[in-house]
């Protein structure tokens, strides 16, 4: 897979997780319970939330009712509110890097920036995916034992509502793009080059100009007539004739 396919496909992937953590924090069925009197028409359906509790009766009325003190949610929701929102801005901002750095825009023109903030972009997905995935397993594993213990009455007996799956979902999409988005490793520098740089001669604006002229510090000027001070010969003429040799040694003719 090429680097702008697994950028692409991890972005993708973490949108769609960033937009289910929107959902998953909005939506009020964390928690979902059915409660049926003695006649269908007082039945009721019971939805739990971060922010709001539902109650829709058997006849289609449904009534909304913001929970503004945080004291009146179960200890798991109180933590789930905060994990949420952290997870929500984790991603917003890793999503927000990952589009920083990929080589479709052109915020940056540096291969080796550009990678490394589309991986700072994965590692925060991957952050948000676990911040996220923590409050959701933690509501289950509380609705779960809550719905099988013997000490709650049947009608206040809650399952698990479609926020939690969300949830789950929006968590395992997070986690997988900023996993393909941390494989965007940038490309090696050489060593050489990048602790001795190549800097060649400096370039001159104009015509070349001198840095300047020196004069001459003394200026030689003859005094006189060189005249010799011992006569000499003339020198002999030469003669193309050979010598001539007599018979008695040492002696030339």
């Amino acid at each position: 897979m090429g680097r702008i396919a697994k950028e692409v496909s991890g972005q993708t992937l973490c949108f769609i997780g960033f937009v289910g953590v929107c959902v998953t924090c909005g939506v009020p069925m964390w928690r979902v319970s059915t409660f049926i009197g003695a006649n269908i028409v007082s039945g009721q359906v019971i939805w739990d939330g971060l922010w709001m509790k539902c109650v829709m009766q058997s006849t289609g009325q449904m009534q909304c009712r913001i929970q503004d003190s945080i004291m009146t949610l179960t200890q798991d929701l109180q933590t789930a509110r905060a994990l949420v929102i952290i997870a929500i801005l984790l991603s917003f901002v890793g999503m927000l890097l990952t589009f920083v750095g990929g080589r479709c825009s052109s915020c940056l023109k540096n291969e080796s920036s550009m990678s490394k903030v589309v991986i700072i972009g994965g590692i925060l997905c991957i952050v948000a995916g676990v911040v996220c995935l923590i409050p959701v397993c933690w509501s289950a594993a509380f609705t779960i034992s809550d719905f099988n213990s013997s000490l709650v009455s049947q009608p206040q007996k809650r399952e698990i509502g479609a926020s939690i799956y969300i949830g789950w979902a929006s968590s395992g999409l997070l986690l997988l793009g900023g996993i393909i988005l941390c494989t965007s490793c940038p490309p090696k520098d050489d060593v050489y080059n990048s602790m001795y740089p190549y800097q060649g001669p400096p370039v001159r604006a104009g015509p070349y100009v001198p840095a300047g002229t020196y004069a001459p510090s003394a200026v030689y000027t003859p005094t006189g007539t060189y005249i010799p001070t011992k006569p000499y010969a003339a020198p002999r003429a030469y003669s193309a004739m050979p010598r001539a040799y007599s018979a008695v040694p040492g002696q030339y003719l």
